[in-house]
């Protein structure tokens, strides 16, 4: 259940004496399954929620049972609803004043935990920042969140690695999305969907022109259609096979764009397809040496001699003068 569900869910039961799980989905706008997933949730959080079958029965929670969500302000509980977001990134949206507000508010109210257990927040810290990150310059979160909600367009400058110069582009902003640490700006450029890492946006200004996005479309969804292309959308799959030691590391340097032959013997090694977006990213194969033996396409393995020979040549020993 997400937090905005939560808390809307909640202030209907605590305002309602019944009401049946049809009003709630339709209150909602979710499925019959989804209300009852999430009353059963909430009835195994401990939270003293009933349903009563037949014509004068319903959803009732008693009184003064759950958390006093009536005193959260509207900024608070949309604070709230920013899902797995870690304390830092909190404070780079310069959202951890009132998300700390809030959740002060919840915590004082009455506990129904188990009897022995500690509170998870004692026992579960969450840092969503990838390991060895390097600090960045670039534009903040916090100075785009103003303009974003206030739905403008955006001229903004930026460094992509494709082009030899920052570039200027006007942008219509979807919003903000944080992904393994990396924050971008989710926006359509000429009608068309691009995500622009905020490190490499040198330069930004409001355009005094409402934003014009695509109609029944929103920042989760165009994320996530962006995701599933670059994820999916890779030009070259190599096959190649994996020595036994090495195979775990692959795993997690190429993740899902790694598919591990099960059915293969693994005594002389894994057989896996490894997707990439183009021929040069295979370079990535070479610190593995002799630990991988790419079976093919054929311009891949030609492309991986032609490196090889080239670093050799360039660590080889110079001449005696």
């Amino acid at each position: 259940m997400t937090p905005d569900r939560f808390f809307s869910l909640m202030l209907l039961l605590a305002s309602r004496d019944a009401v049946t799980t049809r009003e709630l989905a339709s209150a909602l706008g979710v499925s019959l399954r989804t209300i009852t997933r999430d009353l059963n949730w909430l009835r195994d959080a401990g939270l003293p929620v009933t349903v009563r079958r037949g014509r004068l029965g319903g959803v009732t929670m008693l009184p003064g049972s759950g958390p006093d969500l009536t005193r959260l302000t509207p900024d608070e509980r949309d604070h709230l609803s920013l899902t797995g977001l870690d304390e830092k990134q909190r404070a780079e949206l310069d959202a951890s004043v009132e998300s700390r507000r809030a959740l002060s508010k919840l915590a004082a109210a009455p506990s129904r935990r188990t009897p022995g257990l500690l509170p998870l927040t004692d026992v579960v810290h969450v840092d969503s920042r990838p390991w060895l990150q390097a600090h960045t310059s670039g534009t903040s979160p916090a100075s785009l969140i103003g303009p974003v909600r206030r739905g403008r367009r955006l001229r903004i400058g930026y460094d992509s690695s494709r082009e030899p110069r920052p570039c200027e582009l006007v942008v219509d902003p979807y919003g903000l999305f944080a992904k393994a640490g990396i924050w971008y700006l989710v926006a359509d450029c000429a009608r068309g969907p691009r995500m622009y890492r905020l490190e490499r946006i040198t330069a930004w200004k409001e355009v005094d022109q409402p934003r014009r996005i695509r109609e029944g479309q929103t920042l989760a969804t165009v994320a996530a259609a962006l995701i599933e292309q670059w994820e999916h959308h890779h030009a070259i799959e190599v096959s190649a096979t994996i020595d036994q030691s090495q195979i775990e590391r692959a795993r997690r340097i190429f993740g899902q764009r790694l598919v591990r032959d099960d059915h293969a013997h693994p005594a002389t090694g894994h057989k896996v397809t490894i997707r990439f977006r183009r021929l040069e990213d295979v370079r990535a194969l070479l610190p593995f040496g002799s630990a991988v033996t790419v079976h093919g396409p054929t311009e891949v393995r030609a492309h991986l001699s032609d490196l090889a020979t080239s670093l050799a040549d360039h660590y080889a020993p110079s001449p005696m003068s």
